[in-house]
């Protein structure tokens, strides 16, 4: 790979491929991530357990845009799958199963489950692809609901801190780690599995599914592979979310959480790995920032808060609508826009 004041040129397609080809980028993580390393000694309890919240949705964010954004394969289970992790990884901890081994097998058993609702994909694409998934997520929602012995029903599911050798997980600093490092294997992950086969076959299966199998690309067995590994790591993400609540109940994993991932991916960008995670810390801080407004101006309208909260919903969905209109490929395009911007600057083009 050669580098100039012009931009990258690559003498290979292995050098294109890289997920940071350029050392500038390199370094930039580098130094974002020692900040994160850094800024749980600077940060309150509070904000903490915001960037925990970001991580969990993170991992949950790049799970959906594997399946939805990248292979073209519409889900509405994708909470109904987090919620199969989490209680399988809850389940699984309450026998006396350690932790890690708990989490994984919790990831297992959501990936089987999404590998099972996914076989209508065979014959279903598109909006019936999609009342197919809502219809699993449905389903699920009864089972955690009404499967007692396992889910505890009505009444939840109560965890025990995570432990790893004897070292307790019990506050958000600690959780901050773990999440983080979860959040961090997780993202990498997917992003190799984007320049493997793999990711190519789903790419191809999303752009046009008929070239895709005239060129030897099995169809189903690859729409499986992608349900199952974007179970996995819902389930991934549902366990980790489980076992920072330490308490599970069947309304944390409703429709409104598989509606909030699909936003995710669509404010950030579908299709786009750094999409997802703009998406999870957009629809994350999204609550946070109406209530900051909602201080900010109480002291001229008493009563904002309070109109605020009722339409909680509906600024969630304008700000949705507005996405789609004005800036339909995500904040990841805006991203790149800006980086070719100031990488080209001060010329036009």
């Amino acid at each position: 790979m050669k580098a100039d004041k012009c931009g990258l040129f690559f003498e290979s397609y292995g050098q294109e491929n890289q997920i940071f080809p350029s050392p500038v980028q390199k370094t930039c993580l580098g130094a974002f991530l020692l900040f994160l390393l850094i800024v749980p000694f600077i940060l309150d309890s509070y904000y903490l357990s915001l960037f925990n919240l970001i991580f969990i949705a993170v991992i949950g964010a790049v799970s959906l845009n594997l399946i939805t954004g990248i292979c073209g394969q519409i889900s509405l289970g994708h909470g109904a799958f987090m919620g199969v992790g989490a209680y399988a990884t809850g389940y699984f901890m309450n026998l006396g199963i350690n932790f890690f081994e708990a989490l994984l097998l919790g990831g297992l058993v959501a990936s089987l489950v999404g590998i099972v609702f996914g076989l209508p994909s065979l014959r279903l694409k598109g909006i019936y692809l999609a009342i197919a998934t809502l219809a699993a997520q449905l389903i699920l929602e009864y089972v955690f609901l009404h499967w007692d012995s396992v889910t505890g029903g009505s009444n939840g599911l109560a965890l025990d801190a995570p432990a790893i050798f004897n070292f307790y997980f019990d506050n958000d600093l600690k959780m901050f780690y773990l999440l983080f490092f979860f959040a961090l294997i997780s993202t990498l992950a997917i992003s190799n599995l984007m320049r493997s086969k793999y990711g190519r076959a789903f790419v191809s299966i999303r752009d046009f599914y008929l070239s895709a199998e005239v060129i030897g690309i099995n169809l189903f067995q690859y729409k499986l592979y992608a349900f199952g590994i974007s179970s996995f790591f819902a389930g991934i993400a549902g366990g980790l979310a489980a076992v920072y609540a330490m308490y599970i109940t069947p309304e944390q994993f409703g429709i409104h959480l598989s509606i909030s991932y699909l936003a995710m991916i669509i404010i950030g960008g579908m299709g786009k790995i750094i999409g997802s995670v703009f998406g999870a810390v957009f629809i994350t801080l999204l609550p946070e920032f109406l209530s900051i407004v909602s201080q900010h101006l109480s002291a001229f309208f008493p009563d904002i808060s309070t109109y605020l909260l009722g339409l909680k919903e509906g600024i969630f969905g304008l700000i949705l609508i507005l996405f789609l209109i004005f800036e339909p490929e995500g904040l990841a395009h805006r991203w790149h826009l800006i980086k070719a911007y100031f990488k080209l600057y001060p010329f036009a083009h």
